[in-house]
């Protein structure tokens, strides 16, 4: 296998609210029935009448090489690709939120080879903080599966006079807009997500943008900014060095990598959830055949102990939704997150 940044080649044989949906159908038994029992020598064939896919699938990928959906998406291509003999090539091509490389996607012909990789931010978000996003993720693009889920932390600098959510909740309504809430970028879903921890609380942050989640994370550990929402991957080290207090997982459940960290219901706050899935969709008009072929080498991945693994070891739950499910949770997304945008006024540029 041989991988590059920017245009990596993965080739065969050398990964209640809407986000609760995606996590919720997670290689449901009858799905994984079915991938596991598909023989490799079954042949999908296009209008053509050659084999799907006959050549090499590009998956474009919104965001810079080695961020969260890059470690998603190429290990489960790797495995796509040693299942269908054909190889991938991640396409990295970052910029706006991910609005330049995802209008590409939705851009490009739908014959099944290219494909577009997606986050919560990309379709279920950008809609309502951009005036003018170049793409419509509903009418433009067509939902293939959500591969995974990461469930986001409420940490704090572990000086802040509180122990729990609960504490957290009063200590910022005896003291209103003083304490200041970090993202990795104005708009993104850490910004969106505290917003809403504000609004289901009643209180009031002062929001902090950063230019990625690194150094957000770092001046809060030097105590210049007090808390943020972030994935358990970027936390956990930290939560554990003792130079992060983590307050709560906003999820319906305790991680099963991190159970010594209570949810924000039973931390004393609301109950909230807040997830960043990774998916794979095509351009709007993919034959549907391709989506479901498409879809069922995804679960059959997603099946192998290996890779189940290596996401779980990360916080990353495996999905692999249909995609009707995952259409489905993306409407429900875009209109739950659309209402906390208004409430806030959060316009991107």
């Amino acid at each position: 296998m041989a991988v590059s940044k920017g245009g990596g080649r993965i080739k065969a044989g050398n990964f209640l609210p809407a986000v609760v949906l995606l996590a919720a159908v997670a290689l449901p038994a009858h799905l994984l029935a079915q991938a596991t029992s598909t023989s490799p020598s079954t042949e999908l064939r296009t209008g053509s009448g050659q084999a799907y896919p006959a050549k090499t699938v590009r998956v474009i990928n919104p965001f810079a090489p080695g961020g969260g959906l890059d470690l998603v998406l190429r290990p489960t291509l790797q495995k796509m690709g040693e299942s269908l003999k054909q190889g991938f090539v991640v396409d990295n091509r970052p910029g706006a939120a991910g609005a330049i490389g995802t209008e590409l996607g939705a851009k490009s012909p739908p014959d099944g080879y290219t494909l577009i990789g997606a986050t919560t931010g990309t379709i279920t978000i950008n809609p309502s903080t951009y005036v003018k996003l170049p793409y419509d993720p509903v009418r433009d693009l067509a939902p293939i599966t959500s591969i995974g889920s990461a469930s986001f932390v409420l940490v704090t600098h572990p000086s802040l006079a509180a122990r729990n959510v609960r504490e957290l909740v009063a200590l910022a309504k005896r003291r209103p807009g003083e304490l200041t809430l970090g993202s990795p970028g104005y708009g993104g879903i850490n910004h969106v997500g505290g917003e809403y921890f504000s609004q289901l609380t009643g209180i009031r942050l002062v929001h902090v943008p950063f230019k990625g989640s690194m150094p957000m994370l770092t001046d809060i550990i030097g105590g210049h900014v007090m808390l943020a929402f972030d994935s358990i991957q970027a936390t956990l080290p930290h939560i554990r060095a003792g130079k992060l207090r983590a307050m709560g997982i906003a999820a319906e459940k305790r991680s099963s990598i991190a159970p010594e960290i209570p949810t924000v219901a039973e931390s004393g706050g609301p109950a909230m959830m807040l997830a960043s899935w990774y998916g794979l969709l095509a351009p709007a008009g993919t034959p549907r055949e391709i989506i479901l072929k498409l879809h069922a080498e995804v679960v059959k991945a997603l099946a192998l102990p290996d890779l189940r693994e290596r996401f779980v070891s990360t916080g990353i739950e495996p999905v692999g939704s249909t995609p009707d499910q995952f259409a489905a949770a993306i409407r429900e997304d875009i209109t739950r997150w659309a209402k906390v945008v208004r409430a806030a006024n959060i316009r991107a540029e």
